[in-house]
């Protein structure tokens, strides 16, 4: 079978996490990569063991040898490289969030329908084996009628004044920083697993460093060094550190959802409970293999990560035996992996697609608008 060739353009923390995964499906080899600047571009190649280097994405994109093309870039960048790639006849796979703004979103949704390429999103957070379990479990019924969702995403790598990064400043990241970072993959676990849309929101922001400091540095490079007071700059923070956010869903059910990037001890956590009639069931990101499900009458019950426990397409996401953890990186593997059998033609399972790009833009927005107007709003 012929293999994919792929090009990942940005090498941050994410783009090495695609190029990983890539690898890991075992049906596509990455033979480009795309930086700022040339000599930026072949450090990385090299490092990563990439054949190709570019200091200019447009020079991957028109590279005849790429069939799919990635994109690892700051939110600013999504809508218009998304837009040229596909102008190239490339597959796409881009980073969340799709675009700046929804009507961006909605450009690049139509732009795909007629490009004939597949679109899609790397939303990984679904593409958790206990994650697909609990979407087969309400799927099947075992929940009941869902009565309650409640959770949240949070992490701690901007607790100090002194942490900074590109996605703390709106010309780079958009209007919202934390919903839009992190709480797009609450949303589109959450809906995906339970079938249930949300239908309106009231949402509560709170930025808890009004300023902080930025290094004048490059950070990279530094390293291991301590910086000194003027090393750095005052920057004033015009995007939230923490929101909660009031659900009301498509089916009736309630929820609440909290989003913290200051959190201490919390390194990476996504978290949700789906309160049913009949059960329920909570899964926690920090221990992806176990999920607890709750009852009335009778013991509760933890559920480990195992194939022969699995049910439904949920087993296909798994693929070491029990005791064998899975986490993050393999949400990865999964997601890129249904990704490129679609594009290969071997089967279509689900995977997240533009429209649910769209989707977490149109939340975005309006979550954002309802912490601005201290009110609830129906989407």
């Amino acid at each position: 079978m012929k293999k994919l060739r792929t090009g990942v353009i940005g090498t941050g923390f994410i783009g090495p996490v695609h190029v990983e995964a890539v690898r890991r499906t075992g049906l596509a080899e990455v033979v480009a990569v795309s930086e700022i600047s040339q000599p930026r571009a072949e450090a990385k190649a090299e490092e990563l063991g990439i054949p190709k280097a570019y200091g200019d994405y447009r020079d991957l994109l028109a590279d005849p040898e790429i069939d799919v093309v990635h994109i690892c870039l700051p939110n600013n960048m999504h809508f218009s490289v998304a837009k040229e790639a596909m102008a190239m006849g490339k597959h796409v796979v881009c980073e969340k969030p799709l675009a700046m703004n929804v009507e961006e979103g909605k450009q690049l949704v139509e732009l795909a329908a007629k490009s004939g390429k597949v679109c899609a999103m790397h939303l990984n957070c679904r593409a958790y084996p206990l994650v697909q379990q609990v979407h087969e479990m309400v799927k099947n019924g075992e929940l009941g009628e869902i009565f309650a969702v409640n959770g949240s995403y949070q992490q701690d790598w901007l607790f100090k004044e002194t942490d900074y990064s590109w996605r703390l400043e709106p010309e780079y990241s958009g209007e919202s920083r934390a919903i839009a970072d992190i709480g797009t993959h609450w949303f589109d676990a959450v809906e995906y697993v339970t079938g249930i849309r949300v239908t309106e929101v009231c949402s509560d922001f709170a930025t808890f460093y009004k300023t902080r400091k930025k290094p004048l540095k490059p950070v990279e490079t530094y390293s291991g060094k301590i910086l000194t007071p003027e090393d750095y700059a005052d920057v004033e923070i015009n995007t939230e550190d923490y929101a909660t956010v009031l659900l009301k869903f498509s089916n009736g059910a309630h929820g609440s959802f909290t989003v913290n990037q200051v959190a201490a001890g919390r390194k990476n956590r996504m978290y949700f409970e789906i309160y049913g009639s009949k059960c329920s069931v909570v899964f926690d990101s920090e221990k992806p293999c176990e999920l607890w499900i709750g009852n009335r009458d009778g013991n509760n019950q933890i559920m480990m990560k195992d194939p022969s426990l699995l049910t439904g397409i949920a087993r296909g996401y798994d693929s070491y035996p029990g005791g064998h953890n899975e986490g993050f990186a393999d949400t990865s593997k999964q997601t890129i992996l249904r990704i490129y059998q679609h594009i290969l033609g071997i089967e279509n399972s689900g995977h997240p697609t533009f429209a649910d790009g769209l989707r977490e833009l149109e939340l975005c927005d309006i979550i954002v608008r309802s912490a601005r107007e201290e009110r609830w709003l129906k989407l």
